[in-house]
């Protein structure tokens, strides 16, 4: 990986996307497993239908890792300042999500050089379904 340096990264700098499989029931399975999240209302389509659900649905944190693996392929974990999102719409089976991130401001707090990105998924049908932002050090 080579980590971009803050002199030539820009405001309104597009990270590269990260465009993931379509969420099957086997992504849940093994997140939930991975994760320790077993909760029924993904991975249980007797309880989702129970709680008014048409089907199971992806957890959040798991598109919320997808969004980490997204800077992570773009700067060093070590550069992560801060890192946090809102869940704005479901992730249903069968989307097809994509992470995206563009460079928002640049700053320097004590002497380090840092960037404020702005973050997002979207499913194939474009419909945003986190929101975020996130500070790296270059």
């Amino acid at each position: 990986m080579s980590t971009p340096s803050f002199a030539a990264t820009q405001v309104g700098d597009a990270l590269p996307p990260l465009a993931l499989a379509p969420i099957t029931r086997t992504t849940l399975a093994l997140f939930a497993g991975a994760s320790g999240d077993h909760n029924q209302i993904h991975i249980d389509i007797d309880y989702a239908r129970k709680a008014g659900m048409a089907d199971v649905f992806a957890h959040g944190m798991l598109s919320m890792a997808y969004l980490g693996r997204l800077l992570t392929q773009w700067a060093d974990q070590r550069q992560l300042r801060s890192f946090g999102v809102r869940f704005t719409g479901i992730t249903h089976l069968g989307h097809q999500i994509t992470c995206t991130g563009k460079v928002v401001e640049k700053f320097e707090v004590d002497g380090e050089q840092r960037v404020k990105l702005e973050i997002e998924t979207r499913n194939q049908y474009g419909e945003t379904r986190i929101v975020g932002d996130a500070v790296v050090a270059l």
